[in-house]
């Protein structure tokens, strides 16, 4: 059964480029509620730590030092069928096959600097929303 919480990222490529506010603004327009929101930077442990599932993947050591690279904002987003929508308005991991329109398609660089990330699952969404947020965060 699907819940009505998923969990995002701006990453800190989108950050720097200040892209942070146009996705949140597509975010709203898409009717996600943001229930927690934190801006942050992430040191290379807990980069490391967040990205664990991909420890063993030849990506992974770029991909922690990117995301330890500059501030991000971390979110909650509540509507219902959250993960799936959020998942369509973000678009496909390589911008350049996103569909037009989606996030990914308009703010990404490239394929590791794709601006933002999203729960692919509703336990995912539930796991990485409690990495940053405790229960007393969300809204």
């Amino acid at each position: 059964m699907a819940t009505n919480r998923t969990f995002t990222m701006i990453k800190p490529s989108a950050v720097a480029d200040g892209f942070e506010f146009p996705i949140f603004k597509m975010i709203q327009e898409a009717g996600f509620r943001i229930v927690a929101l934190k801006y942050t930077r992430l040191s290379p442990e807990l980069a490391g730590a967040f990205y664990e599932v991909h420890k063993e993947r030849p990506f992974y050591k770029d991909l922690v030092e990117f995301m330890s690279s500059g501030p991000i904002y971390a979110a909650i987003l509540e509507k219902s069928n959250a993960v799936e929508d959020f998942r369509t308005l973000i678009g496909a991991t390589d911008p350049a096959k996103a569909a037009p329109g989606t996030i990914r398609q308009l703010y990404a660089r490239n394929l590791q600097e794709n601006a933002v990330h999203g729960s692919d699952s509703d336990e995912n969404a539930f796991i990485e929303g409690s990495f940053f947020f405790s229960k007393f965060e969300q809204i």
